[in-house]
């Protein structure tokens, strides 16, 4: 039978950003992940909690660990009621920007990580679900 943890961190200022970095970081180490592997996934939460708060309005993140027999593993899953986005595919492409960054956010972070999905209606919100395994 698999085990589970989940903590849910709130994203509502900058300092939860630090939080959730915080909180990536010790369960990627728990998992056993390198510290190649740590550095990746913490880095892609690290700037979609950032886009949670900045262009969602803030949020929530849920992180999970899960073990399945000799497969270890971390998933966050970021949600928001923010204004959605329009346009999924141009959000994805590098260069892409709504704010004043370079606009490798999304698309950087997908490549950071084994598991990316994204799901968005304007209006509504967004949620991102992230995930690395060991």
């Amino acid at each position: 039978m698999p085990l589970s943890k989940r903590d849910l961190l709130p994203i509502r200022a900058e300092t939860d950003i630090v939080m959730v970095r915080q909180a990536v970081r010790k369960a990627c180490i728990e998992q056993g992940f390198s510290l190649v592997e740590q550095t990746k996934f913490v880095t892609a939460a690290s700037e979609i909690a950032r886009n949670t708060l900045e262009y969602g309005g803030g949020g929530e993140a849920a992180l999970e660990t899960h073990i399945e027999g000799v497969r270890k593993g971390v998933r966050i899953v970021f949600t928001d009621q923010g204004p959605g986005i329009a346009d999924l595919e141009q959000a994805m492409r590098d260069g892409f920007t709504t704010g004043g960054g370079m606009g490798h956010g999304l698309g950087g972070a997908k490549r950071l990580v084994e598991h990316f999905e994204i799901t968005s209606t304007p209006g509504v919100g967004t949620t991102v679900a992230i995930a690395r395994w060991k």
